[in-house]
């Protein structure tokens, strides 16, 4: 039997998705693979349903490289309520505690010091953490409360950026991978002696991806056709700006897209190890300025580890 032909269009590459409220990551993707009549399409990292701001969305061969944006680090606005825990960490859920205390701007900003860096998190008990095979937020729809690990994550800024009223503070943080900001608020209200929920969140960036160059799902809807959705698509490479460049030759790209390694000169490989860092150890092969394939340098060699075939 022959191969089954895949529904959709082969169409590979970025939408930075300004993602609305109220409006889920999963359906999200799946109403952009709809617009884009698009055969293979995910998202770099979930957003809360009630959070809005960069979503990215990869299709086709960008998908390969989702991995490189999930680990980028994230930035966030975000809104803390003073008074009141809920069960979701956000508005959304039940009060289940209530404080009459409201920390001042001093208390606020003296304790910032002990949520930035690497720090130990519990993430919310609506949470897509894995327990024993169950999402977390599952057991937690079903009224079951459980012991969710502490882990280290990295807050990398932390600032107080506005208190309209008592009630309120206004933050902004840049955050590594797994943080939760509705856990980040949480522990800092309790530390501040009250208690406290994410009231508005917005992720204003993922990695190279920002939200002044994001687009709503309404203005691309309002394109008249797929072609014209096009023009808003990002190439592949987009997400691996941080990945220093080797640039190779035909024969080189025919051997990297077989699988195959591919030797590049002295000159080559000593400007892609001295662009390099420990944390991204991996170097963007390119033919005329088009990605072939994200590879391992050993020695003189290139070796394929994710090939992309347009």
């Amino acid at each position: 039997m022959g191969k089954r032909r895949k529904k959709g269009r082969p169409v590979s590459g970025w939408i930075i998705l300004d993602k609305a409220y109220d409006f889920g990551s999963t359906e999200a993707v799946s109403k952009l693979k709809w617009l884009f009549q698009a055969q293979k399409a995910g998202h770099a990292g979930t957003l809360d349903p009630l959070a809005t701001g960069v979503l990215p969305i990869a299709f086709g061969e960008a998908t390969k490289t989702v991995p490189y944006v999930m680990d980028a680090t994230k930035r966030y606005r975000f809104t803390a309520r003073w008074g009141e825990a809920t069960t979701t960490d956000d508005r959304e859920g039940d009060v289940i505690a209530t404080s009459g205390n409201r920390p001042a701007c001093g208390e606020i900003e003296a304790i910032l010091p002990e949520f930035t860096g690497s720090i130990e998190q519990a993430p919310p008990q609506f949470s897509a953490v894995k327990v024993s095979g169950e999402r977390a937020y599952d057991l937690a729809r079903e009224g079951k409360t459980v012991a969710l690990e502490t882990r280290v994550i990295d807050i990398h800024e932390l600032s107080l950026v506005g208190q309209p009223d008592a009630d309120h503070a206004e933050f902004e943080a840049v955050t590594g991978k797994g943080a939760y900001v509705r856990a980040l608020v949480r522990d800092m209200a309790r530390a501040l002696g009250t208690e406290g929920h994410v009231s508005e969140l917005r992720r204003t960036a993922v990695g190279p991806f920002r939200a002044e160059d994001a687009i709503t799902i309404a203005a691309l809807e309002a394109m008249e056709d797929v072609e014209t959705r096009d023009g808003a698509l990002l190439p592949i490479d987009a997400a691996l700006g941080a990945l220093p460049q080797a640039a190779v030759g035909g024969p080189e790209a025919e051997r990297l897209k077989r699988g195959q390694p591919a030797v590049i000169s002295p000159a080559t490989a000593k400007g892609v190890r001295g662009a390099q860092s420990g944390m991204i150890p991996a170097v963007l092969a390119s033919l005329h300025g088009e990605a072939v394939a994200i590879c391992e340098l050993d020695g003189l060699k290139l070796k394929p580890v994710r090939v992309f075939n347009p």
